[in-house]
């Protein structure tokens, strides 16, 4: 045990490898200053570089009366075109009337955590983080503590990672929850909105006295907050067993707790997959160091005691240990309202060959996607996949902000953490995405204003481009489609440039970017800012994703985010333009 320590206890949660990753997102540090995503400025407060004035001037989008050519201000008109929100769900995609398992849910895993998935620091800044920044589902893993056993503690278990007090984390989730229903205004979109839900993926690890200390907790912190019964009254289709689910209006500003059942003879899906090729020395290090330890430990089941099950009204979370929840449709032995909790590796063993019958079963029931094990460096699975099926809770490790948590913000974005799922993955659907139209999609980049510069670097000293990787669930498993802009450089030289030579923190592109797919509900653009370096690695330094089927026509002004998920003052100039082929 001791040579695991000191092999674990050597490594470093920030170490980066120096391959060219467009997916990696830095850590988001734990200061209370990335508690929110929101800068200090509206968008509507932002400046426009003149030579983008200029562009809408000259492609007759703007008067150059509106556009300011002449004035530092930015007019009504330019200001109305620059704060106007955009790639936001539509309100028929925020409809609380529709039942729990037709929603996507913002969800993130092993919430508490800091960094580093093995050898991290547990925090309970980390569940205001989530929850502030939009995570509708966080997981608590729960576990008895040797030296307090009336206070369970929460921990990665088999792990150096440091642990916390469960009573500390529920009155955290309390806080931010009172917080949220004290605000005067609720917006689609903000924090407080009266139809957002907390769920909780609680993983017990407790013994029964433990257990019983969980329940006593919850109910004593969360009082009224939580759902300890059915809230629908008695008589009720709900009330008899139907597994008619409640909608999402009817569990309201709750906190709903998902419980785990365990059915006989249930299957181990930790997720493990020690012969991933893409783990480093250092991951695979750990990752065995992990399983050694775990493996020390009594691998039998902890039976759930009667009142932490009781907890679990509207999701019982279950391994299945075989295939009968999706063929021929019914879990043998399950629970009332089941969840499947599953790892990204053992459902992918599952598609593309079985997607419409898992795709049918998430229609009625929840299910809960969880990143295989060995994304120690809280690297990401990629939801896209797993939403094309109708998993509603992708749990995203949301220590790092990679394209999958901007994939995330994209899909959430103007909601508060639940969207529909489209009708296809809804009551009555095919379970089948896929339309048959091919779609001609062409963005025109305009340019960007104050693209965020990294401490060490001057202004002129880099040479940015865009590079935008389009995402769909129906091409999951193949290579997602890039495109991108030839790199910008400033002139130093400026009589020898015609036209407007801004700074290369204001980069004027003027290009159209291609692609063509086949239609559906779920494609993404994940656009990132980069610097065309000789002889090094490119640096990132804006980055967000869009939903398509949000976006609107015209020309449009996109707000970037810093690499922390934090929202900069950059903001890219933009034309969507759709084809039907």
């Amino acid at each position: 045990m001791a040579d695991i320590a000191a092999r674990l206890a050597g490594l470093n949660p920030f170490k980066q490898n120096f391959d060219d990753d467009d997916d990696k997102g830095d850590f988001i540090a734990p200061e209370p200053g990335h508690l929110s995503r929101k800068s200090d400025h509206y968008k509507a407060q932002l400046r426009v570089s003149h030579a983008l004035r200029s562009f809408l001037v000259d492609n007759d989008v703007l008067s150059e009366r509106d556009a300011g050519l002449d004035c530092s201000d930015s007019p009504p008109a330019l200001r109305e075109l620059l704060g106007r929100r955009n790639f936001e769900a539509p309100p028929q995609l925020v409809d609380p009337r529709f039942p729990l398992p037709e929603y996507f849910v913002s969800s993130s895993h092993n919430t508490y955590l800091l960094a580093n998935q093995l050898y991290g620091k547990s925090s309970v800044s980390a569940y205001e983080t989530a929850l502030t920044t939009g995570s509708r589902c966080i997981e608590i893993d729960a576990w008895d503590d040797a030296e307090n056993e009336d206070e369970p503690k929460v921990t990665h278990g088999y792990t150096l990672v440091s642990h916390i007090p469960f009573r500390a984390v529920c009155e955290t989730i309390r806080d931010v929850y009172d917080r949220e229903q004290a605000a005067s205004t609720f917006t689609a979109g903000q924090a407080g909105d009266p139809a957002s839900p907390i769920l909780l993926s609680l993983e017990n690890h407790c013994g029964p006295r433990g257990q019983l200390r969980l329940v006593q907790i919850m109910r004593e912190v969360f009082g009224h907050r939580l759902i300890s019964e059915p809230v629908r009254r008695k008589g009720t289709r709900e009330q008899q067993g139907s597994g008619e689910h409640v909608t999402l209006e009817d569990l309201g500003p709750k906190i709903s707790v998902i419980v785990e059942f365990h059915l006989p003879d249930e299957a181990s899906d930790s997720g493990d997959s020690s012969n991933d090729q893409s783990d480093d020395e250092e991951e695979r290090m750990a990752r065995q160091a992990y399983k050694e330890r775990k493996q020390a430990a009594s691998s039998s089941s902890t039976r759930i005691v009667p009142e932490l099950a009781e907890l679990g009204v509207y999701a019982q979370s279950v391994k299945p240990k075989d295939n009968s929840w999706y063929d021929p449709g019914q879990l043998v032995n399950g629970p009332h309202h089941h969840l499947i909790n599953v790892s990204e590796t053992g459902l992918s063993s599952h598609l593309p060959h079985h997607a419409v019958p898992i795709a049918n079963h998430n229609a009625h029931h929840l299910m809960r996607v969880f990143p295989k094990g060995t994304r120690i460096a809280s690297s990401n699975l990629h939801p896209v996949k797993f939403w094309g099926i109708g998993a509603q809770i992708c749990a995203l490790n949301w220590q790092t902000f990679s394209t999958s948590n901007q994939l995330n913000d994209a899909l959430f974005n103007g909601t508060a953490g639940y969207v529909l799922k489209p009708a296809a993955l809804r009551a009555g659907g095919s379970g089948r995405l896929g339309t048959g139209r091919m779609t001609r999609l062409r963005v025109h980049v305009a340019g960007a204003t104050d693209v965020p510069l990294h401490e060490d670097r001057e202004r002129d000293s880099i040479k940015p481009y865009l590079t935008c990787t389009l995402y769909s669930p129906l091409d999951a498993d193949q290579e997602p489609p890039k495109r991108k802009t030839a790199p910008y450089k400033h002139h130093k030289l400026g009589f020898l440039h015609r036209g407007e030579n801004p700074h290369a923190t204001d980069p004027v592109w003027d290009e159209t970017l291609e692609w063509e797919y086949e239609d559906n509900e779920l494609v993404f653009l994940r656009m990132l800012i980069k610097s065309d370096d000789s002889f090094a690695r490119n640096p990132k330094f804006a980055a967000v994703a869009v939903r398509l089927s949000y976006a609107l026509p015209g020309w449009t002004f996109i707000r970037m985010m810093d690499l922390k998920g934090k929202e900069t003052d950059c903001t890219l100039l933009v034309k969507f333009e759709f084809e039907d082929l």
